[in-house]
């Protein structure tokens, strides 16, 4: 790859690559999930020689997938309050370690499908709690206008790894057996280890203690459901997801059912797919220059609905195939803008626990969805199935079109010690609560329902946010210059989080506000803590 092709600019999509860290981790990352998918194909395989029945043989697949829809927001909230690089560290040496024990087991004859099912799950462990912290450290390594391109070689890599895995699986499996590609999976997480080892992450500051666990997945929750941003990209998720899990559920009975035809075509339907997906990776960060990333994930979707009509109505290999092609492209254009647009609409301090969300609306979309289809391809047939999957998006996009994400990465996320710290008494403890807060303004009585609509439209949103568990304005009857902001939180400790979890946006609210209040003065706050019980 030359040199100026990787020094380009931010929207070539090869340009993330000249940051010496993202290069690394992307490398080692392919590495890594190589063997992975070779873990899966040789996990799949024994259990058809353990316990030859459907229903193991799909266990195996849901032992893989069941941890990261419910260990997701846990996963997240760790990822939040430790150090990011230590935790990754740690979660790879779990499955290093887990994926050896099984393969030692496997090779000395001492694995039976329970034993297959319990390490299958232990790794889908593994998998779960790095997942969110892997998507969080992604900012941290390539500039702002760098990260479209970098989740899109994020997802290169995956289906790179998608392609080579299985088939170099077939082979050792062929010759050495399962426990052998169950060794080299183990092997293949030194990969990441080594390159994580290797990076020298800034420690994050703060004066606070970490937060708690439980505490923590209050807090990402809290944030959704007050970040309009965030909800707008998990709708929008969730309305694509459950229809576009058709095409991924009914594949291959399409290829043995509708087309005839034998594993052979369903592994070259799959290498279309990647195909596809590999290609519009390396056109959405061009496309995203032109037009906004809400036409493009309607626009992708409209694709990809065209794709899954013609996959049910082709009846011919060859249409069937150019068919997955489009999906490919049509599904790293979806998954991608939206995983930029949580990205963007994320600042740090939250950042894992959000994607964890996004994470459990996808698999659970595509798990629900998948089981949705597969029951109305029961009863009506494949082709109609997919017919209504594809109206279904189309009218999901109709449906949240109100959820706007194209201009989630205008605002300015990062951190802003805007907000002063408040001294704290010597005698007062730290758990002390609830806290009220209390803003006084001065506001000429003619901009007074302007002020009102910026602070319940605006301010109110990011007091709720990051920790309020109650928050209005107040007008005095008596002195109509005189409204009072006031907000609870649960303690002195959470209110010091607040001032923590401040950002630039934060800022140009806060300014916004203040200058409405007349006079030279700030605006007085008083903190007033619950009494002693």
């Amino acid at each position: 790859m030359s040199t100026n092709l990787i020094k380009g600019s931010s929207t070539s999509p090869w340009a993330p690559l000249h940051h010496k860290v993202f290069r690394m981790l992307w490398i080692a990352s392919i590495v890594s999930n190589i063997g992975s998918w070779m873990h899966e194909v040789g996990a799949g395989w024994l259990m058809t020689s353990l316990a030859p029945s459907p229903l193991m043989v799909a266990l195996v697949q849901a032992a893989t997938t069941a941890p990261v829809f419910l260990l997701a927001l846990p996963a997240g909230a760790l990822a939040d309050i430790v150090d990011r690089r230590r935790y990754l560290i740690a979660s790879q040496v779990w499955m290093m370690i887990t994926a050896a024990t099984l393969g030692a087991l496997t090779l000395s004859g001492m694995t039976t499908a329970t034993i297959l099912l319990i390490f299958t799950f232990a790794l889908g462990i593994g998998t779960a709690m790095m997942m969110p912290a892997w998507g969080a450290i992604t900012p941290e390594l390539v500039q702002r206008s760098e990260l479209q391109a970098a989740i899109g070689l994020n997802t290169i890599g995956m289906n790179v790894s998608r392609s080579v895995g299985p088939a170099l699986a077939g082979l050792i499996v062929a010759a050495a057996g399962p426990g052998m590609v169950f060794i080299l999976n183990a092997i293949s997480f030194l990969a990441v280890i080594a390159a994580l080892k290797r990076w020298q992450r800034p420690p994050t500051e703060s004066e606070l203690p970490a937060e708690r666990v439980f505490g923590a997945i209050r807090a990402g929750l809290r944030y959704a459901r007050h970040s309009p941003e965030l909800r707008a990209v998990l709708t929008r998720g969730a309305s694509f997801f459950v229809f576009a899990s058709a095409s991924w559920a009914l594949l291959p009975l399409i290829v043995r059912q509708e087309l005839n035809s034998g594993p052979g075509t369903y592994g070259l339907f799959l290498a279309c797919l990647g195909i596809g997906a590999i290609a519009g990776a390396l056109l959405l960060p061009r496309v995203r220059t032109r037009v906004s990333r809400d036409t493009i994930v309607a626009g992708a979707t409209g694709l990809y609905s065209i794709a899954m009509l013609a996959l049910a109505h082709s009846g011919n290999v060859y249409a069937a195939g150019a068919a997955m092609l489009l999906t490919g492209v049509a599904w790293i254009s979806v998954v991608s803008s939206l995983m930029t647009a949580a990205q963007t609409a994320l600042p740090s301090w939250v950042r894992a626990r959000g994607l964890a969300l996004f994470w459990v609306v996808f698999m659970g979309g595509m798990a629900a969805g998948s089981a949705l289809w597969g029951q109305i391809a029961s009863w009506v047939g494949i082709p109609y199935a997919l017919t209504v999957a594809a109206v279904g998006a189309l009218v999901g996009i109709a449906a949240t079109w109100q959820y706007r994400i194209g201009q989630h990465d205008v605002a300015d996320l990062s951190p802003s010690i805007y907000w002063p710290t408040p001294m704290m008494a010597d005698d007062l403890e730290i758990d002390r609560g609830p806290v009220m807060v209390t803003v006084e303004y001065r506001i000429d009585p003619a901009r007074a329902d302007e002020f009102a609509k910026i602070m319940h439209q605006q301010m109110r949103r990011i007091r709720r946010r990051d920790g309020a568990f109650m928050w209005e304005l107040f007008n005095d009857i008596d002195d109509p210059d005189h409204m009072v902001e006031c907000f609870m939180v649960e303690s002195w400790f959470e209110h010091l989080r607040q001032h923590e979890r401040a950002t630039v946006a934060d800022r140009e609210v806060i300014e916004k506000t203040r200058a409405f209040h007349l006079g030279s003065a700030l605006p007085k706050v008083t903190h007033l803590v619950a009494g002693r019980r």
